[in-house]
């Protein structure tokens, strides 16, 4: 038996941070591989948004904005290089010109990771990624658990009569059965509606709908300790719109909407999650063209790091 291979992020005093390879973390980039425990995969579509493009860059861009990212995290102690043989394995291939495919290529794309035992961190793209995704995992987990940050539902039954698209997935997904809705939080959503029941179907399949106006002005901390309880010990997913966060703090993305969840507060929903069963995550809505300051990309990469330290097997280490 041979011992685990375990991969390191290229150092900043062995290339300098505007070098090395363009993936996560300057990680190895290594095809889908059953030795590896963790992928960080793009998905470069934005062909199901509704409003202002530019989600399809997203993965490039935060895998640039990446390189500033060490191994250790210095506030939690989670030491996941020391635990888990992670990589970074490129992009799934969509078709720019066609969405219905696109859904099937992506699934397609994750079945594999699931039959390789692998856990998907994945770089949006548009978060009509979120379905093929959970189609994939519900083959090998069952209906799972999800932690859902949002400005936005996205339970639209269709959009522009079309039923696939990025503000229909979670609706899609209960239809499917694909997710446990005793076992959803949305956290975040906020703006203006059609209706006032905007998120009764939400309630009504049993998610938790936690709206932004009830995080403002205080730790998630305690939300978070009961979402724990909630979601207790099945499968879960982390699916985060960067537009959850207020525009002030991530410009970079779509559909903006005003008075959403500081950084702080997203840092504290994810790392909430450490003692669940995660098995995979998504940071979506991230469009580069939108932000020229490239903050939103940072934002964006420090989130998807925080989802690797809170994986199962990530060992942490007492240093205070």
């Amino acid at each position: 038996m041979t011992d685990k291979v375990l991969y390191e992020p290229l150092g900043g005093n062995d290339m300098p941070r505007f070098g090395g390879p363009a993936t996560f973390m300057r990680l190895p980039a290594v095809d889908l591989d059953a030795h590896l425990d963790v992928a960080f995969l793009g998905v470069p579509l934005d062909i199901g948004t509704s409003n202002r493009p530019g989600a399809r860059l997203g993965p490039r861009e935060i895998r640039d904005e990446s390189r500033m990212l060490r191994p250790f995290n210095v506030s939690t102690g989670a030491a996941p290089f020391d635990s888990l043989t992670i990589a970074d394995s490129g992009d799934v291939p969509i078709n720019t010109f066609n969405l219905l495919k696109s859904i099937d290529i992506i699934e397609s794309f994750y079945d594999e990771v699931m039959a390789k035992n692998i856990m998907p961190l994945t770089m949006g793209g548009d978060h009509t990624i979120a379905l093929p995704i959970l189609r994939a995992l519900k083959k090998k987990h069952g209906p799972v658990g999800l932690v859902h940050v949002d400005a936005h539902a996205d339970i639209n039954d269709h959009m522009f009569g079309e039923r696939i698209a990025h503000g229909t997935p979670f609706r899609r997904a209960m239809e499917e059965g694909l997710l446990d809705g005793e076992r959803v939080v949305q956290i975040g959503l906020r703006g203006t509606g059609y209706s006032p029941d905007e998120y009764q179907w939400s309630r009504d399949q049993g998610f938790r709908v936690v709206q932004a106006e009830e995080c403002w002005h205080k730790s998630l901390d305690p939300l978070m300790a009961e979402v724990r309880e909630q979601l207790g010990d099945g499968p879960v997913y982390i699916s985060f719109d960067i537009d959850g966060l207020d525009p002030a703090y991530a410009p970079g993305t779509g559909t903006a909407e005003v008075g959403g969840l500081t950084v702080h507060q997203g840092l504290e929903i994810v790392r909430g999650c450490k003692g669940l069963n995660v098995v995979g995550g998504d940071l979506v809505e991230v469009s580069p063209p939108f932000d020229t300051t490239h903050n939103t990309s940072v934002v964006a990469a420090n989130l998807l790091y925080e989802m690797l330290c809170v994986l199962p097997g990530v060992k942490y280490h007492e240093y205070r």
